[in-house]
């Protein structure tokens, strides 16, 4: 008996992902100096919960409720979903990381239920990345500060699609001593994510070196190697990938060489590297693969999946840039140039949609 939730009823938690995405981006743009108007200063604090929580965490869940195929895992991101709803309209943000906590906890079972039904080294990397979204919650929770909660936040996101990275390397045959080293840069990003997150002031050190171990592992192991030589959709998500690993490494040089990071400077390129350069560049490279998966609407490759993607790369480089030499206008033009660059890769999908229905017509 199918007991997987139908299309319709995830549409409007999808939708709830996009609504948390929109006022994430738009805070975003306030606390870069943007003359945006705001219910409440406290409102700045919600840029990372609303990007993490808010819309990555309910995208994600949902991905994995629909591969599970369980009407009960789809509480997970109907929490986060609604977690994110409450903190946009001012509504207690207790209740909203509350919410983000039962959601994260609802992907550890889900997660631990996938482990073993295919006990692999991938699903047990996707476990521990939900553990990590779970951890952070907590802390975010108990009033730990977001600067001791990103590390758990970052470790949530890239151990997820590390972890997916890491079920297409199967193809490749990594040796079992490249499996070790996977496992050992795995233990040294928890690590650093311990230390990250005890300290006053998050040290990056270790963190960032388990970032580069990562990075360099992936690259010698993905099929991306192989993929990018290829064309068209293949062509184009090893060239997002790419991007994205670039990002990656880019961050662990970042955090690795400084002693110190600096707010509004090293650590705001730090964090958004990750955040926007390599996370943002994966869901441009794996968003004609996953969103079909969740709504049953083909999204066919076309050549301008390129322009965002294209756009992504130069707004982060010009944030970047303002970051280091202390230009607030660079990093005010980067930041719209984000904003603008994801809402065309939204209208860009959109088209290609519209135009293959047309087509069938």
């Amino acid at each position: 008996m199918n007991t997987n939730l139908a299309v319709r009823y995830r549409i409007p938690i999808l939708m709830a992902g996009f609504i948390s995405l929109m006022f994430g981006m738009y805070i975003g743009l306030a606390r870069l100096g943007w003359s945006f108007p705001l219910s409440s200063a406290t409102q700045l604090a919600l840029h990372g919960p609303l990007m993490v929580c808010g819309f990555l965490g309910t995208v994600i869940s949902l991905e994995r409720a629909v591969a599970i195929g369980e009407r009960w895992a789809y509480s997970a991101p109907l929490a986060s979903a609604a977690g994110a709803i409450l903190l946009i309209a001012g509504i207690n943000p207790s209740l909203g990381a509350l919410l983000a906590v039962i959601a994260s906890a609802i992907l550890s079972v889900v997660s631990i239920k996938i482990f073993f039904m295919q006990r692999e080294l991938f699903t047990f990397t996707l476990l521990i990345a939900a553990l990590c979204w779970l951890l952070g919650c907590i802390l975010w929770l108990c009033g730990f500060s977001l600067a001791q909660v990103l590390p758990w936040w970052m470790g949530f996101l890239i151990i997820t699609i590390v972890g997916e990275r890491l079920e297409l390397s199967r193809f490749m045959r990594p040796t079992y001593g490249s499996k070790i080293l996977f496992v050992f840069a795995l233990l040294l990003f928890l690590a650093g994510a311990g230390c990250a997150s005890l300290s006053a002031w998050p040290d990056f050190h270790l963190l960032s070196a388990s970032l580069i171990a990562m990075m360099l592992w992936l690259m010698r192991n993905d099929i991306v190697r192989h993929t990018i030589k290829q064309q068209g959709l293949t062509r184009y998500i090893a060239a997002a990938l790419i991007c994205g690993y670039a990002w990656l490494l880019l961050a662990g040089v970042i955090g690795l060489s400084l002693p110190q990071l600096y707010a509004g400077s090293s650590y705001d390129a730090f964090t958004h590297a990750i955040f926007l350069g390599f996370v943002f560049s994966m869901i441009f490279g794996h968003a004609p693969i996953i969103f079909p998966a969740i709504t049953k609407v083909k999204i066919p490759y076309h050549p301008s999946f390129y322009l965002p993607l294209i756009l992504l790369q130069v707004s982060l480089l010009l944030r970047l840039s303002g970051d280091f030499i202390y230009m607030a206008n660079l990093r005010k033009a980067g930041g719209i140039l984000h904003v603008i660059s994801i809402v065309l890769f939204i209208l860009v999908l959109a088209v290609s949609v519209f135009r293959n229905k047309n087509k069938s017509l």
